[in-house]
Order: structure tokens, then C-alpha cells, then sequence
């Protein structure tokens, strides 16, 4: 820990986390709120995924669309700009009664208008670090945002059921504000200029070590929203049961993050983290009472942050810094989509086979995340002992006479 009270010293790094902790923790609350505030409305669950699956749509089309436009026009005013667009759409969802077609159709600009604080950061990161401290930082950052997924859901659900979820809907859309307000006037975001990339959209992609982290990443979260799909199917939605299952799973992350993550990196580094995940999925379908999936959940969860880790430091130290960004939007995008793709399948499990079937669905998408990176080691770059920042946009020119 004391490694990590070193970094969290360094000149800005507590503060851009905090700050850009605060703009996203709005995206662990506004699934939920959307969720709870739709059924609410319209009286269907079913309307409430139309809009939630759409909004998932907007995102995973702007991950890399607004990551990349942070070359062209700079961090701030691609910030600002989405930061003024999200949430008006999100307080017009709140605020504005519409019918279903409606609402998809703000939940699709709301998406679309998402901030793109998360590639902002990470891109961030490497200038604010030594070279030797940015894989732990990658780690406290996968680790910390454990933080938006336990405590997010909670505050929605009881700002939405004590007080109404218009509420809690606003609520979001507030501390969205007040966040990502506080990331654009940050000093570091002021300081980093990204290069205009050079290379078309989507040719990031071409680069083995970015394409095996957004696969990876695909299956890993994937795994996740099978596991929160099924432990709900199990308790309930209005037992504690649930709840405090899936916080321990979240905390076996934070707690892998923060031990595992001064460990070196090699090229099965993402598949024995990922082995950690599948291991303890694979056991945790046996018996679906609270204590034994407290326990295999906490084992699985201890991969989970390690992991992330990883696939951050492969794609930075594989890209150059103009296209990190566009780099980790496709990294999100691969993510979001994994988590629509590890619900749904987890609901037609679960509508056949009983919750058991979600821990089914969990557990296959952690073994291909397991088998794809241990098959594809020579795509991971081996980072031990090697600076893990971004390839220099520029190289050094020869100016001795030939």
C-alpha cells in the first residue's frame, strides 16, 4: 500500500482520479435509474430494455467516434460539448413524458452524447506517471472504479424507491455535471494535447495487441453482466441477498487490483487473470446460496481488476499516443457490447434453465476470455522491465551528414 500512497502522491494523479471517478460514477446509476423510471412510466419492463438497449447502442457508436474527435478539437471542447448534449437528453428522460419510441430516441442521443472521460484518462495517465508507475496506475484506476458499480446501483435504488425516480434520474445527470465539470477544469487535462491521428477509423484495430484487448475485454464483461443477471434471478430484486453478493464480488476486484497490481507483466499475464475469473465461476453454479456464491464470487472478482489492468498497459504501450484514445474507445465499445451480449444471453438462459443458467453463460464467456489470450500469448506484448507508455508520435531524425 505504500506503493500506492507514493503514486496517489505524485502532482495531480489523486485529483484526476477523484475528479474523473465523479463524472462516471453517473454510469453506474443511470442503467438502473432509466430501468427503475421506464417501468415505472410505461408499466413494461420490456419498453425499459428498448430504451436501456438503445442508449447501449448510442454509446458503443461514440466510444470511438469522440475519443477520436479529442485529436481534432482537444479533450475540453470535445468534453463540454458531449458533457451539455447528455445531459439535457438525460433530464428530458426524467423530466418529459414520451411514448417508448420517444424515449429510445433521446436514450440513443443520450449514448451517443456520452462523455468520453474514460479514454480521456487513460490517455492522460502516461504523462502524469513515470514509466514505472503507470501499470500500478492502471491497476488503482481498474480497481477504484470498483467504487461506481457498488455504490452506484445503491444510491439509485434508494434515491428512485424514498424519494422518486425522477430523482434519481437527475440525481445522475447532477453529479455528471459537477464531475465532469471538475475533469475539463483539471490542470492535467489542460496540459495534454493528443495528436490529430493520422491513420483512418477503425485502422487501430489492425494492431494485434488493441484487437486482443477488445476482444478480451468483449468476454470479460460479458462474464460480469452474466454473473449480476443471475445472482438477481437467484435472490430477487428486492432481497439485501443480492445486493450484498454482488458488492463482494466487486470487492474481490478492488482487492485484486490493489494486491496483484505491482506484478510484472508477461505474455500470459491476461490469461492467468482471466483463469482466476473462470475458476471462480465455474464452481460458483454448484450451489446458489448467498454464502457459497459470497465465496466463489469474492475468487472470481479477484481477477477481474488485474485484468482490466492488463489490457490497459497492452493497448498503451502498443499504440501511438495520437491513438490511444480512439484505441481505448474501442476497448469501451468491445465492453459495452460484452455486457448487452452477457445479459441477454443470460435472460434466455435464465427463462429456460432457471438462474443456474446465467452462471452457465458467466462461466463459458470467462473460459474463451481464458483460452483466447493464452492461444493468442504472441499478441501481448511482454512488459517486463519495459516502459508500458504510448509509441512517441514523433521519431528522432538523423542529422549527421551521409
Amino acid at each position: 500500500m505504500s506503493s500506492y500512497r507514493d503514486l496517489l502522491r505524485t502532482p495531480g494523479v489523486a485529483r484526476i482520479i477523484a475528479a474523473q471517478l465523479t463524472a462516471r460514477f453517473p454510469f453506474g446509476m443511470l442503467s438502473l435509474a432509466f430501468l427503475l423510471h421506464i417501468e415505472q412510466v410505461t408499466g413494461s419492463y420490456g419498453a425499459a430494455g428498448l430504451v436501456l438497449a438503445a442508449t447501449s447502442i448510442g454509446q458503443a457508436i461514440a466510444g470511438p467516434l469522440t475519443s477520436r474527435w479529442m485529436g481534432v478539437w482537444g479533450i475540453r471542447k470535445v468534453l463540454l460539448l458531449t458533457l451539455v448534449v447528455c445531459a439535457v437528453s438525460v433530464t428530458t428522460i426524467a423530466l418529459v413524458p414520451m411514448s417508448v419510441p420517444a424515449y429510445m430516441g433521446v436514450g440513443l442521443v443520450a449514448g451517443l452524447s456520452t462523455p468520453p472521460v474514460q479514454p480521456a484518462v487513460r490517455t492522460i495517465y502516461p504523462k502524469l506517471v513515470t514509466s514505472q508507475q503507470l501499470t500500478p496506475l492502471f491497476s488503482l484506476d481498474a480497481s477504484a472504479q470498483e467504487i461506481i458499480w457498488v455504490l452506484g446501483p445503491v444510491v439509485t435504488t434508494f434515491v428512485s424507491t424514498q424519494v422518486g425516480t425522477v430523482w434519481g434520474i437527475v440525481l445522475a445527470a447532477a453529479i455528471m455535471i459537477v464531475g465532469c465539470l471538475w475533469f475539463i477544469s483539471s490542470p492535467e487535462v489542460g496540459r495534454v494535447r493528443i495528436p490529430r491521428s493520422r491513420r483512418k477509423l477503425g485502422q487501430v484495430l489492425k494492431r494485434p495487441p488493441v484487437l486482443l484487448a477488445t476482444v478480451v475485454g468483449f468476454l470479460l464483461i460479458g462474464a460480469c453482466s452474466a454473473v449480476e443477471a443471475g445472482v438477481v434471478a437467484t435472490f430477487g430484486h428486492d432481497g439485501l441477498e443480492a445486493g450484498i453478493v454482488l458488492a463482494i464480488f466487486s470487492v474481490g476486484s478492488l482487492a485484486g487490483g490493489l494486491a496483484l497490481g505491482h506484478t510484472p507483466i508477461g505474455p500470459y499475464a491476461l490469461a492467468r487473470r482471466i483463469f482466476i475469473v473462470f475458476a471462480g465461476l465455474a464452481v460458483a453454479s454448484l450451489f446458489l446460496n448467498a454464502w457459497w456464491l459470497s465465496v466463489t464470487l469474492f475468487v472470481a472478482g479477484i481477477g477481474i481488476a488485474p485484468a482490466l489492468a492488463v489490457l490497459f498497459a497492452i493497448v498503451s504501450a502498443s499504440v501511438k499516443f495520437s491513438d490511444t484514445a480512439e484505441a481505448y474507445g474501442w476497448v469501451g465499445t468491445g465492453q459495452l457490447i460484452g455486457a448487452a451480449m452477457g445479459s441477454a444471453a443470460a435472460g434466455f438462459l435464465i427463462d429456460g434453465s432457471g438462474a443456474v443458467g446465467a452462471f452457465w453463460v458467466a462461466g463459458v464467456f470467462a473460459l474463451f476470455g481464458f483460452v483466447i489470450p493464452w492461444v493468442g500469448h504472441r499478441w501481448h506484448p511482454d512488459l517486463r522491465g519495459r516502459d508500458a507508455s504510448p509509441i512517441p508520435d514523433t521519431e528522432p531524425i538523423n542529422t549527421h551528414p551521409s
